[in-house]
């Protein structure tokens, strides 16, 4: 008997791999599987395919993708679930298919899960006992599936956690507070949320561990393969400990893009989120603007007037009301406020102004598939951005008037 293509038996061992526990039931074998599916399809928060498979479920959504289901009966069934009912919706989905056929993989599927097993990963779902119940606050730009290692007090702990993000050319100043801040949160019974990366965010890592407290690191690429690789060690040690996570299946290359939307993970997974160093348009104050769009209370230590890398710091504080901290007591409290912060907000959720380079999500996509030696032909770049070929299209066209890219015989490239 098939299941989406394959043999409903190799589907239940691959499901079965990376879902401790008692055997699951046929439907929830599907929906497992599905939804790995979809991580492959999709690009981290996409809206469109959040809302498909919230109205129709994962299993239809991607049964709807393989047997290229028409356009018209799609819209339906979405306005008959409660969809989207924007005059517009048949565009945005037909864009959506478009994107997502050209992903269509079942190797790249069965490679993953494959991959996670090996890796001693596993894959948590909605409705799961471990789901962390605050990513639902996103909406249909909640994670469809979330791949990860470790241990599950780590989920359990969520509901008491703060997030420690910041600079990662950090300074000896910065990383000294992340190291007081994370022991002393430690103390008072926090678990640690951060993104692994260099400078605050490995600080605050380490400093949990080594408090022996319980730390989650969010990753924007595969649980596979550890980014950065410097910090091959501190992850391993968080996987035996707390939890390695990432919505991206095995395999997949952390981005710019995708860095910036895990970020908005690491807000939404903790009651609090405060920033300790950043400078004037750190890729932290991505993580701060979805804080403040989820309503979580966000915080800010100040640094020296002089030094650039608390500029970003200064500018939360001054321009949008973050919470002045400057110690584990006063970022304990944050938990208890409840600050609405305002931003303003880009239509992909991010503050205006954070990302830095004044380009539109579909153009930091398309830059992130080029390469500066291979030329690749659009339909490959769509492929790796996730995007329909017109938005690619689109998106070379501005990015070639900007010199950032080239076209060669053979394809795109970026510009050196």
């Amino acid at each position: 008997m098939k299941q989406f293509g394959l043999d409903e038996s190799r589907v239940r061992s691959l499901v079965g791999a990376v879902s401790p526990g008692p055997p699951q039931d046929e439907a929830a074998t599907a929906d497992l599987f599905a939804r790995a599916a979809w991580t492959s399809l999709t690009e981290p928060g996409d809206g469109m395919a959040g809302m498909l498979i919230g109205c129709l479920g994962a299993s239809t959504a991607l049964t709807a993708i393989l047997e290229s289901w028409p356009l018209e009966k799609l819209i339906g069934m979405l306005r008959d679930a409660g969809g989207d009912p924007e005059e517009d919706l048949g565009e945005k989905l037909d864009d959506g298919l478009q994107r997502w056929r050209n992903r269509l993989s079942s190797a790249d599927v069965i490679h993953a899960l494959e991959q996670c097993a090996r890796s001693g990963g596993n894959l948590l779902v909605p409705g799961d006992r471990l789901w962390p119940a605050a990513l639902d606050d996103l909406g249909p730009h909640a994670p469809i599936a979330l791949w990860w290692r470790g241990v599950d007090n780590a989920w359990l702990a969520l509901p008491n956690s703060i997030a420690l993000v910041g600079a990662r050319a950090a300074t000896g100043y910065g990383e000294h507070v992340a190291m007081e801040a994370a022991a002393g949160l430690v103390d008072r019974g926090f678990a640690i949320v951060s993104g692994a990366a260099y400078g605050i965010d490995g600080m605050a890592h380490r400093s949990t561990l080594a408090s022996g407290g319980l730390t989650l690191a969010f990753l924007a690429g595969g649980i596979d393969r550890f980014y950065p690789s410097g910090h091959d060690a501190l992850l391993a040690r968080i996987a035996e400990v707390g939890a390695v996570v990432s919505e991206l299946p095995c395999g997949a290359a952390p981005t710019k893009w995708r860095f910036l939307q895990r970020n908005r993970l690491i807000a939404a997974a903790s009651t609090a989120t405060v920033v300790l160093e950043a400078g004037w348009r750190s890729g932290t104050l991505n993580t701060a603007g979805h804080a403040a769009a989820l309503g979580r209370p966000l915080g800010a230590v100040p640094g020296p007037v002089t030094s650039p890398t608390s500029s970003g710091c200064h500018r939360l504080i001054r321009e949008y009301d973050a919470i002045c901290v400057t110690n584990a007591a006063e970022m304990a409290e944050l938990v208890g406020s409840m600050t609405q912060v305002m931003f303003e907000f880009a239509d992909d959720g991010a503050p205006q102004g954070a990302i830095g380079s004044g380009r539109t999500s579909e153009q930091v996509r398309v830059f992130d598939a080029l390469s500066t030696r291979a030329p690749r032909p659009i339909p490959d770049i769509a492929r790796r951005a996730g995007l329909s070929t017109g938005s690619v299209i689109g998106a070379l066209g501005t990015l070639d008037m900007e010199g950032a890219v080239r076209r060669r015989e053979s394809g795109w490239v970026r510009a050196r």
